[in-house]
This record gives structure tokens, C-alpha cells and sequence, in this order.
């Protein structure tokens, strides 16, 4: 064995390092012409595995190449070479994502000016060291989905307030999901905030919100003092359901579930599900006939009907409200959740839970956050469910300021004592 190991150590020491340069030599006299070495070297270049369908390239020349690369370094240096730039740019970058974590406690979500804002400090310039002076100055806007590379920090600034600063407020930056993120971050940036609607499609809401408060007024002037629970204050629930809905069929579901308190279900009943007016107005005469449903009040009741999408009939049902305020949000998910199973398809979008909130309910009633506890659970997580909190500013209810959680202006921000609001 002993002389076996010597023998492969004789047949190969003249590939020790120290003949590297002539061994280089002999293959690039060998690349030339393989006849102009010996035999055993041809036999051995020979046998070396090919690189591909370029051939083999000197040594020597690729040695010049650097040389000559090394002597001429300053044609590839970098085209930002001033430190205080390159600082300047990760400031920009880092304002950039403050806009998206707390652009929207600076957003205009109070028409009426009961709220005072306060100074979000990471949104200002100066918090970042970015003076007057750079606002003429362009800088890469990373992955900002503006349609832009580079933009002036001027401008950069007043997109980013149009954007997470209007009267739409995005909150999403404490997603886990990078992909979710993402997915937000696109299609809110890329239009600057600002949802791009057809003239048909303006004069379609137009005409649900035109709906939605010529039924409170009537209602209002027909029957004064009678408990109807307007929706005055929050009328855009109707076109924005209804566009849900639509966008929802589209999408492939087949059944949406909603679920309500009393503000406004006169009104969903009506203008979204469909229910005849005059059923209603009978309602509130005393005309209906009391053996054909539940002796309950008008404003607890449910309904269902099919409506009308590009992608098929999607069919609504609104539950019928327990007494006590909240509780139809586990009802409305209990529903879903046998539907999903009945379907045998628990993860589906084909069926969509829809649960509308009050304002000062939402934070107050514990049933809520009951709810979200379970939403990850195996045996009863539905997929998603989409809700909606309304604040009109004329319930009853306590001012603002008391029912805000860390100083945020949105009646959401409940949420953050669970870290999550979403089902």
C-alpha cells in the first residue's frame, strides 16, 4: 500500500505549486498548438473536462486584463462617492418608511374638525436630518411604487403626504406577511391614495348615496320620533357595500354574511338587500301582519335576497340581531363557518363574512376581541372577514378623545391591545 501511495506521488509531483507558471505555459502552447508539446502533456490536456461552448481562454490574457483594470481603477468607481450623500439617501429611504408606519395618524379622517391632531414627529424632514436644502436634490425612492426611480426630495415629501395623509388612512405595516404588505403597499402607491373610478361608476355611487339619504330623510319627516337608527353621518356604507359585494362575485363567491347592529339596518335592508320600502314603511305603521314573523322590532330584523354580479347571483343574508349589542359578530362567523364546511371547503373565498360595527361598540364590548382570539383556530377560522366600523359622530357616545387607545384617531385602535384585527 506504502508503495503504491509512492508511486502516485512520484507520477504526480511535477504539479507541485512551484511549477504552476510553467505548466501554465505548456497549456497556453497547447491552446495554440497541440502539437508543439509532448506527448504525455497533449494526452493529459486532453483529458481536462470541457468548459462549455466557448473555448478555454489564456491565463496571460486575463492576468493583463486586471493589470490593466487595477491601473485605471478610477473609471469604475462609484458614480455617488460623497459619504454625506449616501447618507442623505439612507435618510430618505428611512422617511419614506415612516410614511408608511404612521402616515395615517396624520390622515384627514375627521371632516368636522372635533379631533386634534397631533404632531407625528418621524413625518417631519428635520426628525431625519433633511433640510430645505435637499428638497431640490433627487434621490432613489426604493421600492416607493410612485413609477419613478429617482424623485426630489420636494416632491418625494408631497406624494407621500398625498398618499398616506389623505382621507384615507392605511394602517398595515404590522403584518407579518411580507406578501400582504406588499400586496398593500402597491396598490395604495400607485395611485397616490386616490381610487381611479369610470364616470359610470361615479354616477353609480352617486345615485346609491343619492338613495341611501333621500330613505333617511323620508323616514325622518314621515315618521318623527319613531326609532329608526339613521345612518345619517355614514351613508357611504351603502355604495361601499354594495361594491363589495360586486367586486366580491367577481372574485368567485357565491354567498356573502352580514352581520349588523341597529345604526343603519333599515337602511342596508333597503338599499343593499333589497327589501321593498313599502314593506318597511308598513313596518313602521303598525300594518304588518304580526303572525307572519317573529313579534321582534323592525330593526332586528334579518333578510336574504340574490344579487346581481359580473361573475353570477351572489346571495346575501344578513343575520337577525341578538338583543345584545355585538353578540351577531360570532353568529355571523358560526354561519360562515358551517357554510365553509357544508362546502367542504373551509378555506375558500366562496363565502364572505361582512361584520358592521358601531364606533364606541367596538372598543367597549368584549365579545369583539373574543372573537378575533378565535379567529386563528383550526375549527373556526373562516378565511378572513371583512369589517367595517362606522362613527357618524352623532350616536351616544362618550367624546373621542376618551375612547382612543394610545392617542390614535381611528376606533380601531382597540386592535393594538391584541395586535390584530382581522378574522
Amino acid at each position: 500500500m506504502q508503495n503504491g501511495a509512492m508511486k502516485a506521488w512520484l507520477d504526480s509531483s511535477y504539479l507541485s505549486g512551484s511549477n504552476q507558471s510553467w505548466i501554465e505555459q505548456l497549456y497556453e502552447d497547447f491552446l495554440t498548438d497541440p502539437d508543439s508539446v509532448d506527448a504525455n502533456w497533449r494526452s493529459m490536456f486532453q483529458q481536462l473536462p470541457g468548459t462549455g461552448v466557448k473555448p478555454d481562454q489564456f491565463h496571460s490574457k486575463t492576468r493583463d486584463y486586471f493589470r490593466r483594470l487595477a491601473k485605471d481603477a478610477s473609471r469604475y468607481t462609484s458614480s455617488i462617492s460623497d459619504p454625506d450623500t449616501n447618507v442623505k439617501q439612507v435618510k430618505v429611504l428611512q422617511l419614506i418608511n415612516a410614511y408608511r408606519f404612521r402616515g395615517h395618524q396624520h390622515a384627514n379622517l375627521d371632516p368636522l374638525g372635533l379631533w386634534k391632531q397631533e404632531r407625528v414627529a418621524d413625518l417631519d424632514p428635520a426628525y431625519h436630518d433633511l433640510t430645505e436644502a435637499d428638497f431640490q436634490e433627487s434621490y432613489n425612492v426604493g421600492s416607493f411604487a410612485i413609477g419613478k426611480d429617482t424623485m426630489k426630495l420636494g416632491e418625494l415629501i408631497a406624494a407621500l403626504k398625498q398618499t398616506y395623509c389623505g382621507s384615507i388612512g392605511a394602517e398595515y405595516m404590522h403584518i407579518t406577511s411580507t406578501e400582504e404588505k406588499r400586496w398593500i403597499q402597491q396598490r395604495i402607491e400607485s395611485v397616490a391614495g386616490k381610487a381611479s373610478f369610470t364616470p359610470e361608476e361615479k354616477k353609480r355611487f352617486l345615485s346609491e348615496l343619492t338613495a341611501a339619504e333621500g330613505l333617511e330623510r323620508y323616514l325622518g319627516a314621515k315618521f318623527p320620533g319613531a326609532k329608526r337608527f339613521s345612518l345619517e353621518g355614514g351613508d357611504a356604507l351603502i355604495p361601499m357595500l354594495k361594491e363589495m359585494i360586486r367586486h366580491a362575485g367577481k372574485s368567485g363567491t357565491r354567498e356573502v354574511v352580514l352581520g349588523m347592529a341597529h345604526r343603519g339596518r333599515l337602511n342596508v335592508l333597503v338599499n343593499v338587500l333589497g327589501k321593498k320600502p313599502q314593506d318597511l314603511f308598513d313596518e313602521f305603521a303598525g300594518k304588518h301582519k304580526e303572525h307572519l314573523g317573529t313579534g321582534d322590532v323592525k330593526y332586528h330584523m334579518g333578510f336574504s335576497s340574490d344579487m346581481e354580479t359580473e361573475g353570477g347571483l351572489v346571495h346575501l343574508a344578513l343575520a337577525f340581531n341578538p338583543s345584545h349589542l355585538e353578540i351577531v359578530s360570532p353568529v355571523v362567523i358560526g354561519s360562515v363557518r358551517a357554510r365553509l364546511d357544508r362546502l367542504d371547503e373551509p378555506s375558500s373565498n366562496k363565502v364572505l363574512p361582512i361584520t358592521i360595527h358601531g364606533d364606541a361598540a367596538v372598543t367597549g364590548q368584549g365579545v369583539v376581541q373574543e372573537t378575533l382570539n378565535m379567529s386563528k383556530a383550526r375549527g373556526y377560522e373562516v378565511g378572513g372577514t371583512v369589517r367595517i366600523v362606522i362613527n357618524n359622530q352623532v350616536a351616544s357616545r362618550p367624546l373621542t378623545r376618551w375612547m382612543r387607545a394610545q392617542r390614535r384617531t381611528a376606533p380601531t385602535s382597540v386592535k393594538w391591545c391584541r395586535r390584530r384585527f382581522s378574522t
